[in-house]
């Protein structure tokens, strides 16, 4: 199925302004002075969905709806004008309803055929329809790595903050959501446990499931229950226990625990097997607002850039924060390609992944004597490359056997060996040819994977040498031996494949946010999924070790949820300003993208609780933002569901979004030339006088003023002008450096990116442009299913 968005303009005595459907009754001026007003209608269709939004349905069928707006009769014109000429009855229309958003923002989903989208499409005053596609997914380490080792807060306030997340759901019997100890959920959960053979406790406080399209793989279950293990692992990396002695079947063994593991978790299963359709996901975030979560975990979003009211997540986020709740986002696995990062709209944190100082090895030894970094009990078996055993009979030859792909091998061959492969697989074409284990080169060297067999991946390079020596012995043998986890000294470091900035829609605003932990992480999981992702991998296991955005996303969410618990009134924006002004600075040498890959740097829970400053912004500013981005009232309308407006402001930069970055796109050619607005509020010691020092290297300037703030009182404001400048610059990638408010005690550091763009390339033109170069992954692994690792 395929989800449509669907505007309309209407010329009534009213305006219908879906995603909250509000009808904004003008009876006390003529028709004539009342200005068309386009609505926002969502619905889904047949086999195609498109969204739309009427109050005269909602007072149709009122049972559809858990609420009606206050005014539900102005729009019957435009649900008559669209509905009855598409619809034979009243009923056929009432049949098509799938969803009723309600609780938090009002609208609905409903079936129609294509023809009716058609149709519909070519209506006057239709404005824009677009498909409906499937969003796919984005410890006992790495909260320690964080210098986050004792949290500070016990049951209460850590208890009060219920953080809700957008998944596969929950494995509710795993020790991570034991509630032993746990007092009754917080009086402002509105919640509910709707599933069946699914148990919530005072940890696991709430859990819902959503499926629009009524489509269930054999592997799904028809609960909150998560069959695929990537939610178990996100929530309890965000709030799970403490659980003492878990381990990957011996490896990396320690106490698994959460960010905040005192916290409530809600979670709302809004992805399967076929992945996350936009329907559920607004459903989800339209039930997690009103159910009343603190902050909300998304790790999915979309493969392409959308603009901001295209994009469900960037919708239901922008909802969230006009209630007080901070969405977080994973950017995205499709690095290291620049303007890949997806989940970039302002008003959500947007989380890239970088390592932690463990990491995981298995070292083949080859009968020559070389040794590379795989387990065989160190007992050598004869080696075969796979490009030596085609599957002949299959029509396979030596240049497809090579790649170890399906049945692409001879097993008579390849039984009872080891097998060399040239890049990356789930291992199921080894175990297919009864081969005992193998060796893979790829360009992939910064994170672990679980295979079904025993199995190791070298580097390019060493591959060869692998070759080499295979062709150049009479009896090539080899062994893998067992993995061990050495420290990473390099670490922290973005991964290859987290999504890189800039922003791909709004190049003022600097993404990704930030990063956190989302490499080799160790967290829940489902038993009813294999850890690696392959069927014919048996093997069951509690906790497992995966990597990918959607593993630091949870990071951030974690910390965003101690500093909700030390600071309950503070806004989204205060709570992201406070994580992104204290995050550790991260070595440029050690990462070429810079802020485009790392954004303000690295989490640091503690240090936010306490970040002295914080750039603030309520929904006013994020209108303004939208108005310079060049939505008009009528578009603005759309989404916000109120009376907010454009007059006066005229399409431009968005450099007066109070932002804790700073980014400046320059064309190719031209100076370099900015002028940044920003207010800071005082949430430190109540007299205290802050000085900034700008760094910038050369050609660049940075010049802030006024250069010394005072502040006589907590909640205290001031503002500041940044003008960053310099000469021309031509094909310029990223120059770097950052602004530090100092008062002695604390050190409030923003970034600042500079950089060039050709303004005659559209933003969706950037995407990688070698495919040649995307790595490979085959068979049902959960790297390539889920897209956990991206799109490689």
């Amino acid at each position: 199925m395929k989800l449509y968005i669907g505007r309309a303009s209407i010329n009534a005595s009213c305006a219908c302004s879906i995603v909250r459907a509000s009808c904004l009754a003008a009876t006390t001026k003529p028709s004539s002075e009342i200005k068309p007003i386009n609505a926002y209608m969502p619905v889904l269709l047949g086999e195609q969905q498109i969204i739309l939004d009427s109050s005269e349905v909602l007072s149709k069928w009122p049972g559809l709806f858990r609420r009606l707006p206050s005014s539900t009769s102005c729009c019957l014109q435009l649900w008559s004008s669209i509905a009855v000429p598409m619809k034979e009855s009243s009923s056929s229309v009432k049949d098509s309803i799938v969803y009723s958003y309600g609780r938090s923002f009002n609208g609905f989903a409903a079936k129609l055929s294509d023809d009716e989208v058609a149709r519909l499409s070519e209506m006057e005053g239709v404005v824009s329809v677009f498909p409906n596609a499937k969003l796919k997914l984005h410890t006992t380490r790495s909260w320690d790595f964080l210098d986050f080792t004792q949290p500070n807060y016990g049951a209460y306030p850590e208890g009060d903050v219920i953080v809700g997340l957008l998944d596969t759901g929950v494995w509710p019997e795993s020790k991570s959501f034991d509630d032993e100890g746990f007092g009754p959920p917080p009086s402002k959960w509105k919640g509910k446990c709707k599933a069946q053979n699914f148990t919530c406790n005072n940890k696991l406080i709430g859990a819902r499931f959503y499926n629009s399209d009524n489509e269930y793989d054999v592997s799904d279950i028809k609960s909150p229950r998560d069959t695929e293990g990537h939610g178990s692992h996100t929530a309890s990396t965000v709030a799970g226990r403490e659980v003492e002695g878990v381990s990957f079947f011996g490896l990396a063994n320690g106490t698994a625990r959460g960010g905040v593991p005192n916290a409530r978790i809600a979670v709302y299963k809004v992805c399967w097997a076929y992945g996350c359709a936009l329907a559920d996901i607004l459903a989800a975030f339209d039930d997690a607002i009103a159910d009343g979560v603190d902050i909300i975990s998304v790790s999915l979003g979309a493969d392409s850039p959308l603009e901001y009211f295209e994009d469900p997540i960037a919708i239901g986020a922008f909802h969230a924060m006009k209630k007080g709740i901070l969405t977080s986002n994973s950017a995205g696995n499709s690095g290291p390609f620049p303007r890949s990062v997806s989940n970039y709209s302002p008003w959500s944190l947007t989380v890239a992944a970088s390592t932690i100082d463990r990491k995981f090895e298995t070292r083949v030894a080859l009968g020559n004597g070389q040794s590379f970094l795989f387990v065989l009990n160190g007992t050598s078996y004869p080696l075969i490359w796979g490009g030596d055993a085609p599957n002949v009979s299959a029509g396979f030859d030596s240049e497809i056997s090579t790649f170890c792909l399906g049945h692409t091998l001879n097993s008579l061959k390849t039984e009872g060996k080891i097998i060399y492969c040239e890049g990356l697989t789930t291992g199921a074409g080894v175990i297919f040819a009864k081969g005992l284990g193998t060796i893979m080169s790829d360009i992939v060297d910064d994170l672990a994977f679980a295979f079904p067999l025993p199995a190791a991946y070298i580097s390019v390079e060493d591959g060869q040498k692998v070759l080499d020596y295979i062709k150049t012995s009479d009896n090539p043998i080899a062994t893998i031996l067992v993995s061990e986890t050495p420290k990473d000294a390099m670490a922290p470091r973005v991964v290859s494949f987290s999504s890189r900035g800039p922003n791909p829609i709004t190049h003022d605003i600097l993404k990704p946010d930030i990063t956190a932990p989302g490499v080799d992480i160790l967290a829940a999981w489902s038993p009813l999924s294999s850890p690696s992702g392959s069927s014919l991998d048996k093997r069951v296991t509690n906790y497992n070790i995966i990597s990918g955005t959607s593993m630091s996303c949870p990071h951030a969410s974690g910390a965003a949820a101690y500093v909700k618990a030390a600071h309950p009134n503070w806004s989204p924006a205060a709570i992201k300003s406070a994580l992104m002004t204290t995050a550790t600075l991260m070595d440029q040498n050690k990462n070429l993208d810079k802020e485009f890959a790392y954004g303000s740097g690295q989490i640091n829970p503690v240090k936010a609780v306490n970040p002295g400053l914080v750039f603030d912004a309520k929904e006013a500013d994020y209108v303004n933002f939208l108005c310079k981005q060049g939505y008009n009232t009528t578009t603005l309308r759309l989404v916000t569901g109120d009376s907010s407006v454009c007059n006066g402001i005229a399409p431009g930069k968005a450099w007066s979004l109070n932002y804790p970055s700073f980014s400046l796109s320059v064309q190719d050619g031209e100076q370099i030339m900015g002028t940044f607005t920003r207010t800071v509020t005082n949430v430190g010691s109540a007299n205290s006088t802050y000085y900034a020092s700008a760094y910038m290297p050369s050609p660049v300037a940075v010049k802030v003023v006024p250069p010394v703030l005072s502040f006589k009182a907590v909640g205290e404001k001031k503002s500041f002008t940044v003008i960053v400048y310099g000469p021309k610059i031509v094909q310029q990638p990223v120059i770097s450096g950052l602004i530090v408010w100092n008062d002695g005690s604390h050190h409030v550091r923003t970034p600042i990116v500079v950089f060039t763009v050709l303004p005659s390339i559209q933003a969706s033109s950037f995407t990688n442009p070698f495919p040649s170069r995307k790595r490979h992954f085959e068979g049902s692994s959960i790297h390539h299913k889920n897209r956990i690792l991206g799109r490689y």
